[in-house]
């Protein structure tokens, strides 16, 4: 009888241990997101001289590797300039006609750029934060337009004082009326001597850190922060040189831009 319950209690044991149920261990899905092959995007650029919108087309060669190319237009300023508006002598505003003082040509920038775009990690996540960085280089070209003040022009005409108001850039002849703060009004329209607009080349480029919003998700949400550089191949007359005051070919600024766009196969 012992040996027949030592029997059964070991039959019911051995019933038990097969019902055990083995939980399957699950994967562990390293999710990136789907590899896009192309993508376009705008940049909306802020830097110490001025401000820029570009557009940007570019090929996804891997994860963590893009090749783009870059369009961009912007304005270019001396960091000396200073806007001022003409006030009378209790600091009244006499018109709305601000004006820079000094200032000779306003300069549009047009770049074009062969850039590359690396993340430091293939490894980001799907709606993760990438960091990375970014070059580009290429031409440059400085369009340099013109800045009309409105001068006033005194006279005297049968023993009474005429005064008349002209829209004049600045010359040898008018050099020293242009650079009298009492016979400016104020400032021209800003389209006035698009058709007198010279032309400057030279080359640029760029380097910055990027840091990407989902960097592998459909749509692009990015910023960057660096430096850039242009390079002419003269001067670029921005304002009147004085003995303290001093145009040049060249132009070293930091820069922020925030970029938005989208990714297709």
């Amino acid at each position: 009888m012992k040996t027949l319950n030592l029997l059964i209690l070991l039959l019911f044991s051995s019933v038990c241990l097969s019902q055990r149920i083995i939980q399957p261990r699950l994967a562990e899905l390293d999710l990136k997101g789907i590899i896009y092959k192309k993508e376009w995007s705008f940049d909306f650029k802020i830097h110490e001289n001025g401000y820029a919108i570009a557009y940007n087309t570019g090929e996804i060669q891997s994860y963590y590797k893009t090749k783009f190319y870059q369009f961009e237009i912007g304005i270019m300023k001396d960091p000396r300039e200073k806007r001022q508006s003409k006030l009378n002598s209790i600091n009244q505003l006499i018109n709305g006609k601000s004006f820079v003082f000094g200032k000779i040509n306003s300069v549009i920038n047009l770049r074009a750029s062969l850039g590359f775009k690396r993340y430091l990690s293939e490894k980001a996540k799907k709606k993760g934060l990438a960091v990375g960085y970014s070059y580009a280089f290429g031409p440059s070209i400085a369009l340099l337009k013109p800045y009309y003040l409105v001068l006033i022009y005194r006279s005297t005409e049968n023993q009474n004082e005429m005064t008349e108001y002209r829209e004049e850039s600045f010359s040898e002849e008018n050099a020293d009326k242009f650079l009298n703060y009492n016979d400016i009004d104020g400032g021209s329209s800003y389209f006035k001597g698009f058709n007198q607009i010279k032309v400057r080349p030279g080359l640029q480029g760029k380097i910055a850190g990027h840091f990407a919003l989902g960097a592998f998700d459909k749509y692009v949400k990015s910023v960057e922060v660096g430096v850039m550089a242009d390079i002419y191949i003269k001067k670029i007359p921005i304002l009147v040189e004085t003995d303290e005051i001093s145009n040049k070919p060249y132009f070293i600024k930091l820069y922020a831009l925030a970029q938005f766009g989208i990714r297709k196969n």
